[in-house]
C-alpha cells in the first residue's frame, strides 16, 4: 500500500473535522440548497439519457438510422469532458452559484432545440449544448457542495445531489418513454426543459453566492495532475466507470441470455438495478465520510462482482436476481466515494480535481461503451463482461493505493 502525501498544509485538528467554517449556511438553509442541486442533477440527466428511450420514433421522424440518433449519446459524453476541463479556467472570477444557473439554462435551450429540430444536424448540435452544461454542472457541483457543508458532511451532501442521477435513470427516463408513447417525442423533450428551467429559478433563489476555490486555470488543471497518486487514481476510476459501461451498455443482451428470459424478466431485472442504485447511493453516501478507505475496495469490488455474476448467470439463473441488485446498489454510491477521494487528494483544488473526476467518468463512457462493443461482437458477452469485471476490481485496488493511510478515514487537512 503506497503512502502517497496528500498536502503539506495544516495538521488535523478537532476542530478540522467538527466545526463548521464560517461560510456553511446553517443546515436548513444548506438542505434546500442542496435540494435544488438534486432537481439540478434530475433534469440534466434525464435529458441526457432520454434519446435511448425515444430512439425509434426520432429515427423515423428525422429520416436516420436509429445508430445515428443512439451518436447523440456520446456527442454529449464528449462535449461534457471537454467542458469539465476547461470551464474553470475560461471563466475563472465568476460566481459559481451564476454559473450553474447559466449552464441550467444552456439545457433547458439545449432541450427546447431538440424538440423543435427539423434535422439530425440541429438534433447533434443541440445536444453538444447539453453535453456542455453536463460537463460544467458535474465539476461545479461538488465545489458548491464543499462551500455549504462543513468537510465532514462533504459525502453526505454529493449523496442528495447524486440521488437526482439515480432516481432519473430509475423514474425520470422511464417516465418520458411513457409519455413519449402517449403524446409523442417532442412533448418529452419540452418538458424537459420546462423542469429545468423551474430549477435554475430554483438554484438561483436558493444557492448563495460561491466564489470561486483557489487553484484553478491552465496550470493548476497541471498541478494537479502531478498531485502524488492523483494520476493513477484517475486511470483506476476510467478502469471502474468503463467496467461498468462496458457490462450496463450490453445489459440487455446479456440478461437475454437468462434461461426462459422475455421482455418482462428484463424490465423487472433492469427495475431492480435501478432500485439498487437508490439504495446504494443513500447507503455508501452516510458511510463514506467515515471509511472511505474500505469503501474504495468494497465498491468497485462489488460492481466486478455484479457484472461476472451476470455473465455468469444463463448457468445458474437465480443469480441474476442479487447480482443486478448488488451492481446496482455499488454502482449507485461510486460516484460518493470518488467525489470525497478527490476531495481528501487535494483538498485546496477541489475545483481542478472535480474537473479532473468529471473527465475522468465521460472517458469511461466512451471507452467503456467503444471498447465494450468490440468485445461483444468478437468475444462474445460473457467474456467481455468478464474482462470488465476485472477491470473494476483492478481499479479498486489502484484507487485505493492512492489515498495516505493517515486520511483514509477522517477527514482530510482544510
Amino acid at each position: 500500500m503506497t503512502t502517497n502525501r496528500i498536502d503539506t498544509a495544516v495538521e488535523p485538528t478537532a476542530t478540522t473535522t467538527t466545526d463548521p467554517t464560517p461560510g456553511h449556511l446553517p443546515r436548513r438553509k444548506a438542505a434546500l440548497a442542496l435540494g435544488t442541486m438534486f432537481l439540478g442533477s434530475f433534469s440534466l440527466v434525464t435529458a441526457e439519457f432520454l434519446p435511448p428511450g425515444v430512439l425509434t420514433p426520432v429515427a423515423q421522424d428525422l429520416g436516420v438510422s436509429e445508430g445515428v440518433v443512439g451518436l447523440s449519446v456520446s456527442v454529449t459524453a464528449l462535449t461534457a469532458l471537454l467542458t469539465a476541463l476547461v470551464l474553470g479556467a475560461l471563466f475563472p472570477r465568476v460566481d459559481r452559484r451564476t454559473l450553474l444557473v447559466v449552464l441550467a439554462l444552456g439545457a433547458v435551450a439545449s432541450n427546447v432545440l431538440v424538440a423543435v429540430a427539423p434535422s439530425i444536424g440541429v438534433l447533434m448540435a443541440a445536444r453538444l449544448l447539453l453535453g456542455a452544461a453536463l460537463g460544467g454542472y458535474w465539476s461545479m457541483s461538488l465545489v458548491i457542495a464543499a462551500q455549504l457543508v462543513p468537510a465532514d458532511r462533504v459525502g453526505r451532501a454529493m449523496m442528495v445531489v447524486n440521488a437526482g442521477t439515480t432516481l432519473a435513470t430509475v423514474a425520470g427516463v422511464p417516465l418520458g418513454v411513457l409519455l413519449s408513447a402517449a403524446a409523442g417525442w417532442r412533448v418529452v423533450f419540452v418538458g424537459a426543459a420546462v423542469v429545468t428551467l423551474v430549477t435554475a429559478l430554483a438554484m438561483r433563489v436558493a444557492l448563495p453566492p460561491v466564489a470561486p476555490t483557489p487553484g484553478i486555470g491552465w496550470s493548476a488543471t497541471g498541478r494537479a495532475l502531478r498531485t502524488p497518486g492523483v494520476a493513477i487514481g484517475l486511470t483506476a476510476i476510467v478502469a471502474v466507470i468503463g467496467g461498468h459501461v462496458a457490462g450496463y451498455t450490453y445489459v440487455r443482451p446479456a440478461l437475454a441470455l437468462l434461461p426462459g428470459s422475455d421482455v418482462g424478466t428484463i424490465a423487472v431485472l433492469l427495475a431492480l438495478f435501478g432500485v439498487g442504485g437508490l439504495v446504494g447511493n443513500f447507503a455508501i453516501g452516510a458511510l463514506v465520510d467515515r471509511h472511505l478507505g474500505v469503501l474504495l475496495l468494497v465498491v468497485p469490488a462489488v460492481v466486478g462482482a455484479g457484472v461476472a455474476a451476470v455473465a455468469l448467470a444463463p448457468a445458474l439463473p437465480a443469480l441474476a436476481y442479487p447480482a443486478v441488485v448488488l451492481w446496482g446498489a455499488a454502482f449507485g454510491g461510486v460516484l460518493n466515494a470518488v467525489q470525497v477521494w478527490i476531495t481528501r487528494m487535494m483538498p485546496r483544488q477541489v475545483e481542478a480535481g472535480s474537473g479532473l473526476v468529471v473527465a475522468a467518468f465521460q472517458t469511461a463512457i466512451i471507452l467503456g461503451s467503444a471498447v465494450g462493443g468490440l468485445g461483444v461482437d468478437s468475444a462474445g458477452i460473457r467474456w467481455t463482461y468478464l474482462v470488465a469485471a476485472a477491470a473494476a476490481v483492478v481499479g479498486g485496488v489502484l484507487v485505493r493505493s492512492t489515498l495516505s493511510r493517515r486520511y483514509a478515514d477522517g477527514v482530510a487537512p482544510v
